[in-house]
C-alpha cells in the first residue's frame, strides 16, 4: 500500500485572495468590537457578545494570517 501525498483542500491559486478576504472580515469586526467599548457604557456592556465578537474577529484573523503565510510561501 503506497501512501499517497497531502493535497491542500483548496486550491493554492486561492491563498491570496482568501488572505485578503478574511484578514478584511477580521479587521472589520475587530473595529466593530472596539468601537463598540467605545461608545458603550460600562453598564451596557455584555460579557457574552464581548467574547463572541472577540472570537469570531480572531479566527479570522488567524486564518487570514494562515493563508497570507501559505500564499508568500511560507509553509506552515
Amino acid at each position: 500500500m503506497a501512501a499517497s501525498p497531502i493535497a491542500s483542500p483548496t486550491a493554492v491559486a486561492m491563498y491570496p485572495t482568501l488572505s485578503v478576504f478574511t484578514l478584511a472580515i477580521g479587521l472589520v469586526i475587530t473595529a466593530f468590537f472596539f468601537i463598540c467599548e467605545a461608545t458603550s457604557s460600562r453598564k451596557n456592556r455584555s460579557l457574552g457578545i464581548e467574547l463572541a465578537t472577540a472570537a469570531v474577529a480572531s479566527v479570522f484573523l488567524g486564518f487570514g494570517s494562515l493563508f497570507l503565510l501559505l500564499a508568500s510561501g511560507v509553509y506552515v
